[in-house]
């Protein structure tokens, strides 16, 4: 079995725009592993690159669900309803269906990461609207890049869209898991669409998508207040030590 590392994080990136001026964008803060396989028939029983993005995705959060996909009939076609705890609902749209496949085999490399099962489409038709504007937004995809397509998730908003091309290998073997996760509490988004430079040819498997709020969203630096407070608190006290110093001398 092969391992592929792709994770980081731009926590630092995110404190420091918090704390800047009014008009200063803050960046995506980016989260995502990829475990490669050696065998498309067989799925990874492992992928500890893959789980620790997520894990780390996970613990910026608070209180949200994630969606298995295990309610659904095996067949059954999109549109979904989804409902998330805390941030409303999602509507997933396009050209995918439920796929119910126990064991330890995969479906041309794609397989469910938790439980039974999971959504097999194309990722240049996929999409969720959400019910209102959320922060976050991570989810598991099986069989990436074994065609060479890249894939990409576009986040969408009045405002104006945000493209992310998502770390991947590109032709590699079939049966990978990858992990990806996106959190931007400054420009909350109302949707997010898959592209896929090999559409047509490339089918995907994605497994517990999770989305989250902006009040679900736990700050990881101080807020710019409290920074006002916490540079005061320090001033009062360095001059009370200065006023104590003149009494002594």
């Amino acid at each position: 079995m092969g391992f592929h590392v792709r994770q980081w994080a731009m926590l630092v990136v995110l404190g420091v725009a918090a704390a800047a001026p009014t008009g200063a964008q803050a960046a995506p803060v980016i989260f995502t592993g990829e475990n490669l396989n050696t065998s498309e028939a067989t799925r990874l029983t492992s992928f500890p690159n893959a789980m620790n993005a997520r894990n780390n995705f996970i613990s910026q959060l608070s209180g949200v669900g994630t969606e298995t996909f295990e309610s659904f009939a095996n067949g059954a076609a999109a549109p979904f309803v989804l409902t998330f705890p805390g941030a409303g609902t999602a509507t997933m749209t396009g050209a995918a269906n439920i796929v119910s496949f126990p064991g330890t085999s995969t479906s041309a490399g794609r397989y469910p990461i938790s439980g039974s099962n999971y959504v097999e489409a194309s990722s240049s038709a996929l999409s969720l609207a959400f019910s209102a504007p959320v922060a976050a937004f991570g989810f598991f995809a099986t069989d990436v890049g074994d065609f060479n397509g890249q894939i990409s998730l576009t986040l969408t908003r009045t405002s104006g869209n945000t493209v992310l091309n998502i770390p991947e290998t590109l032709n590699n073997v079939g049966g990978s898991v990858l992990y990806f996760g996106v959190i931007d509490s400054a420009n909350p988004f109302t949707g997010v669409i898959f592209g896929n430079s090999a559409a047509g040819t490339d089918i995907f498997g994605f497994d517990d998508m999770t989305i989250g709020s902006v009040q679900q969203v736990t700050p990881t630096v101080p807020e710019p207040s409290s920074l006002v407070m916490a540079g005061t608190a320090g001033l009062i006290g360095l001059v009370g030590f200065c006023r104590r110093s003149r009494r002594k001398a």
